[in-house]
């Protein structure tokens, strides 16, 4: 079938061209009784905008690209279907690339994407800084959960300070003295928070920081399970562990259970993010909830208002959500 055009399409229903493009863009006078007309005859002759054309008159290609280190991590893919859910009801495609946590990948996709002509990137935490060399500052960028590297970036993370405050708190209040702290060992600045928090609640309970209980691991199930395995067989004394994620937490608890460590009558366990396995694993892990949904809304939010009315409309270059801790069997 032929391409129908909007000229076509004004004749048609017989009003101007302009009076389509103003009903196609919402924008401008016209009746209820033109808007169907016109709506009727785009819909029967299934006409469709040249994205192309109108992205050289406006300068905007209503495309946005999302940087994911990881699509098939839930965390990640629930900020993601977030992103989405905003961005595509208010007329914008979304790229998502995964990089698979590779900076090269990475540095590859915001050169493709710039190449591209998107709007905005939004970057979801990785590597620890937006690639300064390859990202223009005219192009908005919001990360997710990472440090930027220039004022020109948006960072958008949950309260990680108290996340792991709270999370320290939980255990020290259920009878624990001697607490191991898993966390990434790539020093991200998510986890670096929450080490700051674990620092704080053992100081406000006088308790002494043991750099023995700190653990450094790659994020992952084995790496944790490998990691409290260790701990066990060198004969180390610990009696709850703060993991900064929850697969993490989840590592732990396999070893713990392999090795007949009964939990939560001798070691207590608490994770961060709040994902399906801290739900349904045995015993449900006590966890930091971090809102995903609110997460990718408010990126996704504050990008397409930054390509709307520029960066100096934004207030705040740093945007804090709120956590929550969610008590589950593993702290009894």
């Amino acid at each position: 079938m032929k391409k129908i055009t909007i000229k076509e399409i004004a004749k048609i229903t017989g009003v101007s061209s302009a009076t389509v493009s103003r009903v196609l863009n919402d924008n401008g006078r016209f009746s209820e009784e033109t808007r169907k007309k016109v709506l009727d005859a785009i819909e029967k002759f299934e006409y469709r905008p040249n994205v192309v054309a109108k992205s050289l008159r406006t300068s905007r290609s209503k495309t946005i690209g999302v940087i994911v280190p990881d699509i098939t991590n839930e965390f990640f893919a629930h900020i993601v279907l977030a992103i989405e859910n905003l961005c595509v009801p208010r007329g914008y495609s979304v790229f998502i690339c995964n990089t698979s946590e590779s900076e090269e990948k990475e540095k590859m996709y915001i050169k493709d994407l710039e190449a591209k002509g998107v709007d905005g990137l939004i970057c979801l935490s990785g590597i620890m800084d937006v690639p300064a060399d390859v990202t223009r500052q005219q192009i908005p960028v919001v990360c997710i959960d990472r440090k930027p590297n220039n004022q020109h970036v948006i960072m958008v993370e949950s309260d990680n300070v108290t996340g792991g405050y709270l999370a320290t708190e939980e255990l020290i209040k259920k009878g624990c003295q001697k607490i191991v702290m898993l966390r990434d060992e790539r020093g991200v600045s998510p986890m670096q928070n929450r080490y700051v928090g674990y620092q704080q609640a053992l100081a406000d309970y006088g308790l002494p920081l043991d750099k023995n209980l700190v653990i450094n691991v790659q994020v992952d199930v084995f790496s944790a399970k490998r990691a409290i395995t260790e701990l066990i067989q060198a004969g180390v004394a610990f009696d709850g562990v703060f993991a900064g994620t929850d697969w993490l937490a989840f590592g732990a608890l396999m070893a713990l259970k392999e090795h007949h460590v009964q939990v939560p009558e001798q070691v207590k366990i608490v994770g961060f993010d709040n994902i399906t396995v801290s739900q349904f694993s045995s015993p449900a892990i006590t966890t930091i909830h971090q809102d995903k949904a609110k997460m990718g809304e408010t990126a996704a939010k504050v990008l397409l208002d930054i390509i709307d009315n520029g960066l100096d409309h934004v207030k705040t270059r740093n945007i804090t959500l709120p956590i929550e801790l969610i008590r589950r069997e593993t702290t009894g």
